[in-house]
């Protein structure tokens, strides 16, 4: 169990399993089945207050003894084109991260963030701008999700940890949060309809095919060789293209999980046809036959402090037609809640500097 961002003595009981709330609720002189109430009132959103089938007595004990981290809306934007739905979240020591709703055909996907901040450095990336601050624990996480949901009136049935931090380092506290999202006593969100994201972490790669957990890992790649890649993301550094590509069919031949590869297109960047020749042979170099290839084309998302354009629409195509000409299936994200920035990193970088005055 996490203890991590604690600010006081008081339990943090959403980052915890059931039998851990079981064990609370005995160390304060509470019977076990109190345990499944608190744990079901608290995956609805319900403050201590709202616990309506408790004792006065004990909704005082627990918020004598207790803290729920549930984030607060601090601005919510809704797109006239799509519904799609972006929260700035404030969280309780001050800090802001974003969350996006987005509905498909088969059902509501948040995304959600797991660090306040990154350290990973992404050029292209408005969530790496101030840094990182600290991770997020595990109720933080499921808060976006719990508190979404509540929001909206609508069940939430996908995740994607897309949004701001690098989800892989803040390994522990979100192995739990994935737990406890799954669990069937909450809000019991099937591990198949949960998508990781990393910017290419190996070692936690290699940790995560361990977990046994069913889930999809996306691995943003963004550039097909080391030079251009440690130009635009610096943990290219330390972990090159050949190491996470064979990292990545380390992760494929040990879960049977189709890796999705994400690719950022730049414009002038590397969304040329060299570049799409470049990338077709790494692929070929380092994965070859040894598990599908499935590479999603993401035109980037223009931020102030960066010169980056998204590629042509024309560009975009050429690109997508030559990697399938070659084996690969290739697809183009759609873009959802463009007129309210829906990618991350935007509100909280904006906020932060409001704050600062600039």
């Amino acid at each position: 169990m996490t203890t991590e961002n604690r600010t006081n003595e008081k339990t943090d009981l959403l980052s915890m399993f059931p039998c851990e709330v079981e064990d609370f609720c005995r160390g304060i002189g509470e019977p076990r089945f109190r345990a499944g109430q608190i744990f079901k009132w608290m995956h609805a959103g319900e403050e201590f207050d709202g616990m309506s089938n408790l004792s006065k007595a004990l909704r005082e004990k627990l918020k004598e003894k207790a803290v729920l981290y549930y984030p607060k809306i601090a601005e919510k934007f809704v797109s006239q084109k799509d519904g799609t739905v972006k929260y700035l979240w404030e969280l309780y020591d001050g800090q802001n991260v974003e969350s996006v709703f987005m509905r498909y055909h088969h059902g509501n996907t948040i995304c959600i963030s797991t660090q306040a901040g990154c350290r990973m450095g992404c050029a292209f990336c408005a969530s790496t701008l101030g840094g990182r601050v600290r991770n997020l624990l595990p109720a933080e996480m499921l808060g976006q999700v719990i508190m979404a949901q509540r929001d909206m009136g609508e069940r939430i049935s996908g995740i994607v940890l897309m949004g701001i931090g690098e989800p892989l380092d803040n390994y522990d506290n979100v192995m739990r949060f994935l737990r406890l999202v799954n669990d069937p006593a909450g809000l019991n969100i099937g591990y198949r309809h949960i998508s990781l994201s990393t910017c290419g972490l190996v070692d936690g790669i290699d940790r995560l095919a361990d977990e046994g957990l069913p889930i999809t890992l996306s691995v943003s790649l963004h550039a097909p060789t080391d030079a251009l890649r440690s130009e635009i993301m610096p943990v290219n550094n330390k972990w090159n293209v050949e190491q996470l590509l064979r990292a990545s069919v380390r992760y494929f031949e040990k879960t049977g999980r189709r890796i999705s590869f994400e690719y950022t297109l730049i414009a002038g960047k590397n969304d040329t046809r060299e570049g799409a020749a470049l990338l077709v042979s790494a692929m070929k170099q380092y994965i070859g036959r040894k598990m599908p290839i499935h590479i999603n084309l993401i035109p980037v998302n223009p931020i102030k402090e960066r010169d980056f354009e998204a590629s042509e629409k024309e560009s975009i195509r050429r690109f997508a037609e030559y990697l399938e000409k070659n084996g690969m299936t290739a697809t183009v994200r759609r873009t959802l809640g463009p007129d309210i920035n829906a990618s991350c990193g935007q509100l909280r970088n904006k906020e932060n500097q409001s704050r600062m005055g600039t």
